[in-house]
């Protein structure tokens, strides 16, 4: 199975290791799950778990960010005429489409409406592991 994952659901996963996201940054570290993503969603990645708010250490972040390069699958996505909330969000839906991946998970629904997902299926954690369970998952 195929995810791109919202830069707030990789947050939540290292702050909070018992809860969902922590789950499915173990299934994409331990290569269960595919993550699929371009380079503006890594530089975004690297830049938000630097914020100090997070009181992430360079150590960790590095290792969590080398971790995730390894596992996950690259794509050069083609861009597409979104008309979300925040524009920068599109790229999300873009690399979910080139990537033909089954889900993209954020915390942040409304962020993307229905009408602007080009068939990718947009879940929470907590729906998205209830999905892969569905499907045989652990």
């Amino acid at each position: 199975m195929r995810v791109v994952l919202d830069t707030n659901v990789l947050v939540s996963a290292l702050l909070r290791p018992a809860g969902p996201p922590a789950r499915i940054l173990d299934l994409i570290l331990g290569r269960q799950v595919t993550l699929a993503l371009d380079n503006r969603i890594f530089d975004e990645y690297r830049n938000v778990l630097a914020l100090p708010e997070f009181r992430l250490t360079e150590t960790h972040v590095a290792l969590i960010l080398n971790l995730i390069w390894g596992s996950s699958e690259r794509v050069q996505p083609e861009p597409l005429p979104l008309r979300l909330p925040d524009p920068y969000d599109t790229m999300f839906i873009e690399v979910a489409v080139s990537a033909l991946a089954d889900a993209f998970i954020t915390g942040n629904l409304k962020d993307f409406p229905p009408g602007q997902r080009y068939g990718v299926r947009v879940l929470k954690p907590r729906e998205w592991l209830n999905f892969w369970a569905k499907l045989g998952g652990e």
